[in-house]
């Protein structure tokens, strides 16, 4: 392997533009019952019995609005609006179904259900549910569950239309090579409140990172993540792709952890008892742990970076522990940028941006126990930056649209996403994710899921929407059709492991697939194995 890339070594070529911006359900009576939604908040509107919390970014200057001069304003406009249709979409599936439920004893139930049905949700609802209502009351929970998934499909089509304006191959290629990385591996937890990580928190661009597979707590499998680092080596080695090995490049591989600074001791990171300090400390030593198995099998330690990232999951604020020249990390040698938000919101931009790399030197030359020898690279230094300047723009975004911190500071996801997860939904607390090839492998996992979505569903007579997705190849031969066997046999471990909650209809398991290629379409797995392909 590559042995000879080092600090300083890698100098890109490629030419980028200057002024650029950084990247940055139901009852047996046919009554849908529903659970507490938390309150949208019209921006500039504070939150009913928020008056003793106040914005935590703008407390500094109350008589002037939210507005940092390093803010991209049309981004958030557009993530706003692409939050907003997502949410509105799921947000329809209940409503429409009480109105469906009215209806089931009308002469015309079946054609009028599926009129509502096209016409406020956009598709059609599985007619043998419909048609067998008259006999043994309509499934209002498998309806339900149809429909989450039907949105899935639906909304993950149009998604690439709706952000249309964020796709700039050039960029997606040329951002990390030039901070000196040919690959990104960002493990966040499985959390649904980081959902929105990439294209949110981070704004990064979305072609650009390799690999974001979620685990609870972000325990990363240390050996799947070496394999995944051979991959990527062997690819550069043979095809020198995205550069040849000499370009002195390194892999970086990101862990990011969360908390929250509303209520610490309950909403934070479950994996980790809402500990913060737990959950900070378990990342950094999984990614040292990932440096050393490199090092010890492959003798090429320094052509790995890692970085550990914290995120307020109420603001969305982060904090980047800033590695050292050996790229060490130590816990209290960060920069938060919440605090860099209130110091740099009546600069102007260029006072703005000086102060951010006078943070990061800062950091980096603190003393006592989280002293570290010298400053990262200039490649990281410059990574950093540009997180911290992207991440500016989503905490305004909080502020903008809120009026203070997220109304959801917990758990409020619609669907436990299972298998290898959907790249289109980025969306904060939309989906508990569960990265995992078999059920037995991923259960840790899936039971915190369970446990949230028995709070969140269960409890309301709602059922628990699992939508089991996998990838599949279509270069190599018989690829889809053992992927969807795949699909089977994790939808019948699910189904077998939490079998009362399956026996009495609140668990609802739907299946699909989509080749690896990104941008493919999402193919949905009907009960009887035909497939239907949702295509934009």
């Amino acid at each position: 392997m590559n042995t000879r890339n080092r600090p300083g070594r890698h100098s890109s070529n490629s030419t980028v533009t200057p002024n650029r911006l950084p990247y940055g359900l139901g009852t047996p009576g046919g009554v849908l019952q529903t659970r507490p939604q938390s309150q949208r908040v019209v921006p500039g509107e504070s939150i009913p019995g928020s008056q003793s919390m106040p914005n935590p970014a703008c407390s500094t200057d109350r008589g002037k609005p939210c507005r940092h001069p390093l803010t991209n304003i049309s981004e958030n406009y557009h993530l706003l609006n692409y939050e907003q249709t997502i949410r509105g979409r799921f947000a329809a599936i209940i409503p429409v179904l009480k109105r469906i439920a009215s209806r089931q004893y009308d002469e015309d139930f079946f054609e009028r259900s599926q009129v509502i049905a096209q016409t406020d949700l956009g598709f059609e609802l599985p007619s043998n549910i419909l048609k067998d209502a008259w006999i043994t009351n309509l499934d209002m929970r498998a309806l339900y569950g149809a429909c989450i998934m039907r949105t899935i499909c639906l909304m993950a089509d149009r998604t690439k239309a709706i952000l249309q304006h964020q796709q700039n191959s050039s960029e997606d290629a040329m951002f990390f090579l030039d901070c000196g990385y040919h690959a990104v591996d960002i493990t966040p937890c499985s959390d649904g409140r980081l959902k929105g990580l990439i294209r949110y928190i981070l704004r990064l661009p979305n072609g650009a990172v390799r690999s974001r597979k979620a685990y609870a707590g972000a325990m990363f499998d240390v050996e799947a993540n070496v394999k995944r680092w051979v991959e990527t080596e062997l690819r550069r080695y043979r095809e020198g792709c995205p550069v040849s090995v000499d370009a002195g490049t390194r892999y970086l591989k990101i862990v990011v952890y969360h908390w929250s600074s509303s209520d610490p001791l309950h909403q934070g990171c479950a994996a980790h008892n809402s500990n913060e300090r737990d959950a900070a400390r378990a990342g950094l030593e999984r990614l040292r742990e990932f440096r050393q198995a490199i090092e010890n099998s492959f003798y090429c330690g320094a052509s790995v970076d890692t970085l550990l990232i914290g995120v307020d999951t109420d603001t969305d604020a982060i904090k980047v522990h800033v590695p050292d020249a050996d790229g060490e990390m130590n816990l209290d040698r960060f920069v938060d940028n919440l605090t860099l938000y209130q110091q740099t919101v009546n600069d102007d931009a260029n006072t703005a941006r000086v102060k951010i790399y006078q943070a990061i030197h800062a950091a980096s030359n603190t003393d006592g126990i989280s002293r570290g020898n010298g400053e990262p690279y200039e490649g990281m230094r410059r990574l950093i930056a540009t997180l911290l300047i992207n991440n500016l723009s989503q905490v305004e975004y909080v502020c903008g649209e809120w009026g203070s911190r997220y109304p959801d500071i917990g758990h409020n996801e619609i669907f436990i996403s299972l298998g290898d997860g959907f790249e289109e939904f980025q969306v904060r607390n939309l989906a508990y994710f569960v990265y995992t090839y078999t059920v037995e492998e991923g259960a840790p996992d899936l039971d915190v899921g369970i446990q949230i979505f028995n709070k969140l569903n269960v409890q309301h007579g709602l059922p628990i929407p699992v939508a089991i997705h996998f990838r599949y190849d279509r270069r190599v031969p018989g690829s889809r059709e053992r992927t969807v066997e795949r699909c089977q046999r994790v939808k019948a471990a699910v189904e077998a492991r939490y079998k009362e909650l399956h026996q009495q209809g609140l668990l609802i398991c739907g299946m699909t697939v989509q080749d690896g290629l990104s941008g493919s379409p999402i193919e949905y797995i009907e009960p009887d194995n035909s497939t239907s392909a949702r295509r934009s």
